[in-house]
């Protein structure tokens, strides 16, 4: 396949790139008037299975170039990153802004960021309360790098540092959504048509996209209480994800607001971590109309210990909670998927690291009892040299009735490779 051949003309690439002399990189570097880094990385990911909704069984592969630059001059900053890339899948050339933002210090107890950046906050491990910032799970479930889970916004930040707490104040002027399966890629099930759907068939969605009418806003009083991170949240804006569907059949995100807290600090030979949310569905607040989501209370609570040397365990309970689920249920028309009141997760994270730590090991896994699916993400990595390293995973997705938010995924199972030099 063309694909394949030039994953491998890359990686020879690479090969060659990363037995040049570095010292020869570095002068060109040097005179520039700004830090400059980046990588190019191949990326390869096939389905282990065939899948009906999509014509060929790649679903990952692309040729990536990050170009990443740094000033700092005073009390200012700007950051740049972006990404050039040939998406194989999709048969398309493409760019992805990551970051393109100013920061501002004017005091010592003050921020200002402005511009295209990458936000988080909360305890969860891949599991996200309070982080209403966008993720991008097309590229979670396919095998690239797992820092592109979190995407870009465009936004302004306003951090405070008065010393009794920490606040910050983040304004996105138009609403940012993830980044969500629509079938182009990746199938998915559509309950309006009642099975999988993937590229013939791609989800069409309505989003808010007035300038500061359909804005975000997002809080965080935090503070470091004898050693224990706390902090407290507030979210005002639309969900992330599709929330609903209008008469159309087209996903629509109704408008949510969202309260929480989280604390996280040593706990026995650990860190532990507990996160609540409370989801206010602002256009169902009765919980009576079938096509808009209910409120929920969320609740997260972690562990993370060194078991052995260089043998890391993490464990997490995430449960989410239907308001009203008795008028929901009533409500539901004929034929629809009747939503559980309670769904249980749990994950486990498991990392070993060996050979002076180039060599990682790692798995990842989410299982909910209730809907008996699962979705496991194991891993090896492996750093050849500080510019070189090589990535090999899966995706598996199993159990369920092929209908859930796991299980729905099943025939995207896929086995992916990665190889990176970075500059």
């Amino acid at each position: 396949m063309a694909e394949v051949t030039r994953f491998f003309r890359t990686v020879a690439l690479c090969l060659l790139l990363s037995l040049a002399s570095p010292a020869s990189g570095a002068d060109w570097r040097d005179d520039l008037p700004f830090d400059l880094h980046g990588f190019i990385e191949a990326g390869l990911g096939f389905r282990t299975q065939n899948d009906p909704q999509q014509s060929h069984d790649l679903n990952y592969g692309e040729l990536r170039l990050q170009l990443e630059a740094y000033k700092a001059v005073d009390a200012m900053e700007f950051q740049f990153r972006l990404d050039l890339f040939r998406d194989e899948a999709l048969h398309e050339f493409n760019a992805d802004l990551r970051e393109a933002h100013l920061l501002l210090t004017p005091t010592d107890f003050a921020d200002l960021k402005v511009g295209r950046q990458i936000l988080t906050w909360g305890t969860g491990d891949l599991i996200f309360l309070n982080d209403l910032f966008p993720k991008d799970f097309e590229s979670f479930f396919i095998g690239r790098e797992e820092s592109y889970l979190k995407a870009p916004s465009n936004s302004v930040k306003i951090s405070l540092f008065p010393g009794i707490f920490n606040f910050d104040l983040v304004w996105t002027p138009i609403f940012n959504s993830d980044r969500f399966v629509d079938g182009e890629r990746l199938s998915f099930f559509n309950p309006f048509v009642g099975s999988k759907v993937g590229e013939r068939l791609k989800m069409s969605s309505r989003e808010p996209e007035t300038f500061a009418k359909d804005a975000e806003y997002h809080l965080r009083l935090s503070k470091n209480i004898k050693g224990y991170e706390t902090a407290l949240y507030g979210y005002y804006g639309f969900f992330k994800n599709p929330g609903g569907f209008n008469l159309l059949g087209e996903a629509i995100f109704p408008r949510l607001a969202v309260y929480g807290a989280s604390v996280r600090g040593n706990l026995f030979k650990g860190i532990g971590n507990l996160e609540i949310a409370y989801y206010d569905s602002l256009k169902d607040q009765q919980g009576d109309n079938p096509f808009i989501n209910n409120s929920q209370f969320r609740f997260l609570t972690g562990y993370t210990q060194e078991l052995i040397t260089n043998l890391n365990i993490g464990l997490q309970y995430y449960l989410e909670h239907m308001r009203h689920h008795t008028r929901f249920l009533r409500a539901l028309p004929p034929g629809f998927i009747a939503q559980d009141e309670n769904r249980h997760t749990l994950t486990l994270r498991l990392t070993h690291l060996s050979f002076q730590q180039n060599l990682r090991l790692s798995l990842f896994t989410f299982h909910v009892p209730s809907d008996g699916e699962w979705y496991l993400r194991p891993s090896v990595n492996y750093k050849v040299t500080d510019a070189l390293s090589a990535t090999v995973g899966g995706n598996i997705f199993t159990g369920g009735d092929g209908r859930t938010f796991f299980s729905q995924l099943e025939d995207n199972t896929n086995v992916y490779a990665r190889v990176r030099f970075s500059y």
